[in-house]
C-alpha cells in the first residue's frame, strides 16, 4: 500500500486568490489530514500599495508591494493550514490592456510551455490527486487567471498526471445575491447600467459543491491576511453572518477524473478514499 499523502494541489494567479476562491477547501482537507499545496504564479506587484495607492500613481513601489504581499499570502497560508507554498516568481501583468501586461518577465508574456515546465516539475515532486485552478476565461478574464489555467492544464498533460483536475466557478444562484452582498459591505456601483461579466455556471453544471462551513471562519482571517488589497478588503466588509452563508460552499466543475465517482459530488476526493460508513 502507498503511504504517499492525498494530495491537493490549488494553482493560482496572485497572492490572495488562494484565499478567496479555495480558502474553504484548503482549509477543510488541510484539518482532515490531507496534505495541501499552493502554487502562486505571480508577485502581485500590480496590486495595491500603502494606503491602497493603484499601479501608477505617485507612491506605488513595486518591489515594497511584491514583499508585503508575499508576507500576507504566507500570513494566509498559515491561517488555512497549507502545507506547502510554491511561489512560480513570474511579475503580475496587471489587468487587460494595461501596459504591464507585455513587459518582460510578466506572466502574460511568457511562453505557456516555459511555464508549464516549472509547474510540472512541482506536479512530479508532490504527485497531487487533485488540482484546482481556473477555467479557460480565468473566472473574470485576467490575463493571469487565464494563463494559470493555460499552464495548469498543459502541465497536467504534460506529466500525464492522473489527478481530478477542478475548475473554481460559481452558480447564477450565488451571483444573483452579488448586489445584494455588495450593498451589504457598503459598495455601490457608479454605473449600474453597465452589465457584469458573465461568470460563473448555472446550478445545474456545476459538478462539485463543497461544504466549507465548518472553515469559514479561518478563509475569513485568511482574506484579512491580504487586507490591502481592495478585493479582499470588499469581502470582509460584508457583515460576518451574510459572509458565512455566501462562502459556506465552494464550487467547482470537474474536468478530468480517472476515478468514476458519480456527479454531483460533494467532496473533490470522491472516488479517491473510501466512502463514509452508513449512518445507521
Amino acid at each position: 500500500m502507498s503511504t504517499r499523502p492525498l494530495t491537493l494541489m490549488a494553482v493560482h494567479a496572485h497572492p490572495d486568490d488562494e484565499a478567496t476562491g479555495t480558502g474553504g477547501v484548503l482549509a477543510r482537507y488541510s484539518a482532515e489530514g490531507i496534505r495541501t499545496v499552493v502554487v502562486t504564479c505571480t508577485d502581485g506587484r500590480c496590486g495595491d500599495g500603502p494606503g491602497g495607492v493603484k499601479l501608477g500613481q505617485p507612491g506605488h513601489d513595486a518591489a515594497q508591494v511584491v514583499a508585503a504581499r508575499q508576507a500576507e499570502l504566507e500570513a494566509s497560508c498559515a491561517v488555512l493550514g497549507v502545507d506547502s507554498l510554491e511561489l512560480l516568481g513570474y511579475a503580475d501583468s496587471g489587468m487587460t490592456g494595461w501596459p504591464s501586461n507585455d513587459a518582460p518577465g510578466s506572466f502574460w508574456s511568457t511562453p505557456v510551455e516555459e511555464a508549464a515546465a516549472r509547474l510540472a516539475e512541482l506536479i512530479r515532486r508532490y504527485q497531487p490527486d487533485v488540482v484546482v485552478t481556473y477555467d479557460e476565461n480565468g473566472f473574470y478574464g485576467h490575463p493571469d487567471h487565464v494563463q494559470a489555467h493555460r499552464v495548469t492544464m498543459a502541465a497536467v498533460a504534460t506529466t500525464g498526471s492522473v489527478a481530478k483536475v477542478y475548475w473554481t466557478t460559481a452558480p447564477s444562484s450565488f451571483m444573483e445575491s452579488f448586489a445584494e452582498m455588495a450593498a451589504a459591505g457598503g459598495i455601490t456601483f457608479d454605473e449600474p447600467e453597465q452589465e457584469m461579466p458573465e461568470i460563473g455556471l448555472p446550478d445545474e453544471e456545476i459538478t462539485t459543491w463543497v461544504d466549507v462551513s465548518a472553515e469559514v471562519g479561518r478563509k475569513r482571517r485568511a482574506l484579512a491576511a491580504h487586507s490591502s488589497q481592495e478585493d479582499a478588503a470588499f469581502f470582509l466588509r460584508i457583515p460576518e453572518d451574510m459572509f458565512a452563508r455566501a462562502m459556506g460552499t465552494e464550487h467547482f466543475l470537474r474536468v478530468h477524473d480517472t476515478t468514476g465517482a458519480p456527479l454531483p459530488e460533494d467532496d473533490l476526493f470522491a472516488g479517491l478514499r473510501p466512502a463514509p460508513a452508513d449512518q445507521g
